[in-house]
């Protein structure tokens, strides 16, 4: 138990411990005026009665103290509870979003690498088949003039054969 609860049971005992030991005190009449009018009455037990009367009002405002402040905090968790499943799924929304974005510019980046790869192996083999008619006009120049060598260094020699021959 709380340390305040422990504090009013301890004082409760008190009271009715004191209440038993001076119960013919309490019970004696007395002389009580009620301004219109005078009774005889036990004047400790009528305020006995009263502080009774006053505690179960006490009581009775704490509980209800209690009980409203329970149903507010049970309101106020499923306001909460609500605005945090809206934040939650306005969240999940944007992650969707962005999900999409992502999916769409992905798609874009490969449409657009595609068509530069695409271009880049025709400008590649479009080099290539020119290297290979510049290779071959070379190969063919160069048969050529090895051709009008050889042929230059055979009339020579076919010339001088003819003279010998002469």
């Amino acid at each position: 138990m709380k340390l305040p609860t422990v504090a009013l049971l301890i004082l409760l005992a008190v009271v009715a411990l004191f209440t038993a030991l001076n119960w013919a005190a309490f019970t004696a009449p007395a002389q009580l005026s009620l301004i219109v009018t005078t009774v005889q009455a036990p004047l400790g037990v009528l305020m006995l009665f009263l502080v009774g009367a006053i505690t179960a009002a006490f009581l009775a405002f704490v509980v209800y103290l209690q009980t409203s402040t329970t149903l507010e905090a049970r309101r106020l968790a499923k306001e909460l509870k609500s605005q945090r499943e809206l934040a939650d799924s306005a969240e999940a929304s944007r992650f969707t979003e962005l999900r999409n974005f992502l999916a769409q510019e992905l798609a874009a980046l490969r449409t657009l690498s595609g068509d530069s790869d695409a271009k880049l192996v025709s400008r590649v083999d479009a080099a290539e088949q020119a290297l290979r008619t510049d290779i071959e006009h070379a190969g063919n120049t160069l048969a050529a003039y090895i051709g009008e060598l050889e042929h230059r260094l055979d009339s020579p020699t076919a010339d001088r054969a003819s003279a010998d021959r002469r």
